[in-house]
């Protein structure tokens, strides 16, 4: 059969086309940029079937290509952009071209938010509310299971299954957060979990720019943000740097060799070898600090996995790492963030984590970030402040972090029996060691986190106790955190530190629950009792400036008893806790420092009036925070 030159070309064209068709641009990150930051480079990560092979081209004013970089797998392209600060927003098309034909995608640009526009960072001024989203109320019960995700059953029997909270929920009872006193919200992690199973916690991200459906869409993350800002709550977001979840995208074709750590052992894993083949972490986090550990003790605490259904992120690719910052500044400007708490904070490269917190910092300089560093010791929670004098020289960028050393000194503070050197005296000397940090008072402070047991567990469900330990954390100079619940006495008393337990429901947050803890529908007396208490503390510490920034003054305990004050030019405020199983009298003779003689003091929650002269009665078993407002 012999072709004229016309059908030729007409069969050459077909085929071009069903080649064009067959190829096509999977995945664009970031989905979008901003016009405006300190730092105008931009890297684009493309993914798409033999992407590499094609020629790119951006024809755009305000926007220079400046380097095209090939990973290892051939589906995937970083394209390096300068963005001129005098570019105007709008859309840009990046053409891809090669002998099959040509692919366009479409790339918007903003402005970024100028400074005034940028929310405030969360401080000692606020109280940082912590909400499991899965487990604290149910807005929308048509994303409750997604059909095509690996895990789409709801079971509120099982503390390990999906509960079907989600954004909606928060945002509908964004009231309540507000009236109970609260002004930031820290919520566990939202973007998508596409996990067999326990995908519910949220720190197994397997897309970092898609939320997870199960918990609402990127629209409903605005919602919430916005209704957030209409209550006077700050958010903070929780960022993973270290891991990501089995079932990420990138890892059925990693960009590069050294994507992940032990990232060999992955490649010759499969479902049911990985958990036998995994390196996992040793946990030794001193090694990051200390001048004698060995490299294998040190590398074996950076490399290994967290458990195997999280792959460890090799931030010492510069591809990974630049991903990593530019997604944290993606959703700072998305979300109008106030801040981020960064998770497993030692177990990325400290120096990625310089760069990482240095760039958002630049870019935002009203942001807060906190680390999580789960060591009782002060020194070690102090390197990783930012303006610590660090003697190999370490500036971590880093303004606040979590200070698990207070935790465990009121813990044991409260619910240890008085002698020398047990009981009270752990909170005084804890508090102590406040000369050795940079800023004491943007530490993050918590009786109990989503990773531990409650605090009316700990305190073997005393109430009394429980106030103790709460009310003291209150006035303290640091940023106060606490998980939801606290203010109804949810306990894992059944299981202590069962995660699942730990993480049970608000009540109240399901159309159905006979308990309602937003209205106080069947709420015991003392859930009722607990929640009026911290509703009125938190409420006077909104507008309390002795509690924010004042001049703090502790007594060194003695026969049982604690006083601490906070003052602030006319503004006193003083904790007192008595451990005695009787009611104590106190002389006030000793306590001439605090210049309140013959002050009127008032009780803040019960209203009582104290005329601090001589001494003054304490009941047995109680805290009291006294004001002169």
């Amino acid at each position: 059969m012999r072709y004229t030159m016309k059908k030729l070309f007409t069969i050459f064209f077909i085929i071009l086309s069903i080649n064009n068709l067959n190829s096509q641009i999977d995945i664009v990150h970031p989905p979008n940029w901003w016009i405006g930051f300190e730092n105008q480079e931009l890297q684009i990560l493309v993914k798409g079937e033999k992407i590499s092979n094609y020629d790119v081209s951006i024809d755009y004013p305000g926007i220079n290509l400046k380097k095209i970089h090939k990973a290892d797998s051939p589906n995937y392209l970083f394209i390096d952009l300068n963005i001129s600060n005098k570019t105007k927003p709008g859309t840009f098309k990046i053409k891809f071209k090669n002998e099959t034909g040509d692919l366009i995608h479409d790339y918007k640009l903003d402005n970024k938010r100028v400074l005034k526009e940028q929310n405030n960072g969360f401080d000692s001024s606020d109280v940082v509310y912590l909400i499991t989203p899965d487990r604290f109320a149910n807005g929308d019960y048509s994303n409750d299971i997604v059909k095509g995700l690996k895990e789409d059953r709801i079971n509120r029997e099982d503390n390990y299954a999906r509960h079907g909270g989600d954004l909606k929920g928060i945002t509908k009872n964004m009231e309540y957060i507000n009236e109970m006193g609260f002004t930031a919200l820290w919520l566990n992690p939202v973007l998508i979990n596409d996990m067999k199973e326990g995908s519910y916690h949220g720190y197994a991200t397997t897309d970092y720019y898609t939320v997870d459906p199960r918990f609402g869409t990127l629209s409903d993350y605005l919602d919430f943000s916005e209704k957030a800002k209409k209550n006077n709550i700050k958010l903070i977001k929780d960022i993973i740097v270290n891991h990501c979840g089995l079932y990420h995208w990138w890892m059925d074709d990693l960009p590069f060799n050294d994507w992940l750590n032990y990232q060999e052992i992955y490649l010759k894993s499969n479902d049911e070898t990985i958990e036998k083949n995994t390196v996992y972490s040793n946990h030794r986090r001193s090694t990051i600090q200390d001048t004698y550990a060995a490299e294998v003790d040190y590398r074996g605490m950076l490399d290994g996995w967290f458990v195997p259904t999280m792959p460890d992120l090799n931030q010492r690719n510069e591809f990974m790492a630049e991903y990593l910052i530019q997604n944290s500044i993606w959703w700072i400007e998305t979300l109008n963030l106030s801040g981020i708490r960064q998770d497993t904070y030692p177990y990325a490269e400290k120096e990625f984590l310089r760069d990482w917190a240095g760039r958002i910092m630049e870019e935002y300089p009203k942001f807060n970030i906190v680390g999580e560093e789960w060591s009782y010791n002060p020194i070690r929670i102090a390197y990783w402040q930012d303006g610590t004098n660090n003697k190999d020289g370490y500036k971590s960028n880093l303004k606040s972090t979590m200070d698990f050393a207070m935790q465990k000194a009121i813990f044991e503070g409260i619910s240890e029996n008085e002698n020398w050197n047990t009981g009270l005296i752990k909170i005084y000397e804890s508090l102590s060691n406040d000369f050795y940090y940079e800023d004491p008072g943007s530490l993050l402070v918590f009786n109990d986190n989503h990773d531990m047991s409650r605090i009316y567990t700990q305190m073997k469900e005393n109430i009394s106790k429980t106030k103790m330990a709460v009310g003291l954390m209150l006035i303290l100079p640091r940023i106060p955190q606490i998980l939801y619940g606290t203010e109804i006495l949810m306990q894992d008393t059944a299981k202590p530190g069962d995660h699942g337990l730990i993480r049970s429901d608000f009540p109240g947050g399901w159309d159905n629950d006979e308990t309602n803890a937003f209205t106080g529908k069947n709420l015991k007396k003392d859930q009722l009792e607990m929640q009026n208490y911290l509703k009125t503390v938190l409420n006077f510490r909104k507008k309390s400036k002795a509690i924010h920034s004042g001049k703090t003054l502790h007594y060194a305990p003695i026969n049982g008893i604690y006083v601490i004050s906070r003052k602030n030019d006319d503004e006193t405020v003083l904790c007192i806790i008595n451990k005695n199983n009787f009611d104590k009298e106190l002389n006030l003779d000793r306590f001439h420092e605090l210049k309140i003689n013959n002050t009127i003091l008032t009780e803040i929650y019960t209203g009582e009036k104290f005329i601090w002269k001589d001494k003054i009665t304490l009941k047995k078993n109680s805290s009291i925070i006294l004001t002169n407002k």
